[in-house]
């Protein structure tokens, strides 16, 4: 009996293997929707639901462009995501207020598992990783230099020039804090002179930006972000002119902060709340106040919380707690804080795990961005303490491009290789860590 033709399976294959495709370039577009925010730039453009239509996007390239085994296949930062949607679809009936609790679930929250679905079930090679990666940090960078450029203040502190994420000083200063080291990251993979000039543009303006927000919060974040990426690219990479760059930068910043005594004060409100100068005005007791309700409400609403996005309400003042961790409690109960640090946590412990691969070993790309995802990781996990993000989408991005790397480094070495091309500004040369197989080695332990 004649075998049967594989016309049909190399059909079907070709035909998953466009959708996959497709799925991809819904994700990317989904991600250039949300960090370029275009609706900010062209006229007419507000009056359109350009997120509403993004997130149905990505829903539709979850459902369509993924094989249903695939999705059984999921990390475990993926199903602690679903068990905490689930569990804040949950809280909704007892919620102080249930429309706004709705809203908070499915237009925001439902967005960042959707996106951090898509990424590990879609993203399989670095060059798709990266040209995502690229989107988010060249978008941060650009709103920095452009809110520079366009003396875009607000009582002397910088503001961004976008009206959504990055536009409260605060906000901006911890976003440029987590994007900072994926920014290093492309000037060490950049090829040729101008990209590489374009890039260091971009990081010096995001430092000098972090100082004229004047927050004390994106500083420490900063702080944190910088020793990292000091340890990761300088001395693991071995990389001697960071490091001459470094002390180099150092003492230009300690001028800066020396010339701008403002700036000093402000830090020292810190540890002496509201004195003369700072430019305070309360906020230090009012941060404080907000953090001590969150607690309390927390402990009086230990299963449900008040609903999420319902903090404000309940409290009479319409803000947030500028904590994500405690307003994450008062909001969905111990079981969503417990959820939700569960995935950062499960996060953290694949970055050190990812380190153990036989792709980080042979592949000096997945060591490149495995120390810039792990910077990035340090500096949300510091700054998500002075900020309410927890519905914001970039902490779900990191757990997606987290564990699509582990997944690519879990592959065997010859895709790596393959799929290690040049992408938005990055190269398949040496970045640093040496020639021989000996030194490679002696570099990932």
């Amino acid at each position: 009996m004649n075998p049967e033709p594989q016309v049909p399976l190399r059909g079907l294959a070709a035909l998953r293997a466009k959708r996959t495709t497709l799925a991809y370039r819904a994700l990317v577009l989904f991600s250039a929707i949300y960090f370029l925010r275009p609706e900010d730039f062209i006229p007419g453009l507000v009056v359109v639901p350009i997120g509403k239509i993004a997130g149905g996007i990505a829903l539709l390239a979850l459902i369509f462009g993924t094989k249903p085994k695939e999705r059984g296949k999921l990390p475990i930062e993926c199903k602690l995501l679903l068990a905490l949607l689930a569990h804040m679809m949950l809280t909704i009936p007892f919620a102080f207020w249930r429309g706004g609790a709705f809203d908070t679930v499915v237009n925001k929250f439902s967005k960042g598992v959707i996106v951090a679905l898509l990424i590990t079930l879609v993203v399989t090679q670095v060059n798709e990783l990266r040209k995502l990666l690229y989107i988010q940090s060249a978008a941060v960078a650009f709103v920095a230099v452009v809110s520079i450029l366009a003396n875009h203040t607000e009582e002397g502190r910088l503001m961004g020039i976008q009206k959504g994420i990055l536009e409260n000083p605060n906000d901006l200063a911890i976003n440029i804090a987590i994007n900072f080291p994926l920014c290093l990251a492309f000037l060490f993979a950049a090829k040729g002179g101008l990209r590489k000039f374009l890039w260091t543009v971009g990081l010096l303006g995001m430092l000098y930006a972090v100082v004229a927000t004047y927050s004390r919060s994106g500083m420490i974040a900063m702080l944190i972000t910088g020793v990292i990426c000091l340890w990761e690219f300088g001395v693991r990479g071995k990389r001697m002119l960071l490091l001459l760059s470094t002390a180099i930068i150092g003492v230009f910043a300690v001028a800066v902060m020396l010339a701008t005594p403002h700036y000093l004060i402000r830090l020292e409100s810190l540890v002496r709340g509201n004195i003369e100068g700072s430019g305070d005005k309360g906020s230090l007791e009012a941060r404080t106040e907000l953090l001590r309700d969150s607690l309390s409400l927390m402990v009086h609403h230990p299963i449900f919380g008040v609903g999420p996005g319902n903090f404000g309400v309940i409290t009479g003042a319409w803000r947030v707690a500028h904590n994500t961790y405690t307003e994450m409690g008062a909001e969905t109960g111990l079981p969503g804080l417990v959820l939700f640090c569960a995935v950062l946590f499960s996060a953290v412990r694949r970055i050190r795990r990812l380190r153990k691969l036989p792709g980080y070993a042979t592949n000096e790309h997945i060591r490149l961005w495995a120390s810039a995802l792990w910077a990035a990781l340090a500096a949300y996990l510091a700054g998500a303490i002075f900020a309410s993000t927890e519905y914001n989408l970039f902490p779900y991005f990191m757990v997606g491009y987290i564990c699509a790397l582990y997944q690519i480094a879990s592959q065997p070495s010859e895709q790596n290789s393959a799929g290690s091309g040049n992408a938005a500004g990055g190269g398949t040369k040496e970045l640093g860590h040496g020639g021989s197989k000996e030194r490679e080695l002696a570099w990932s332990r």
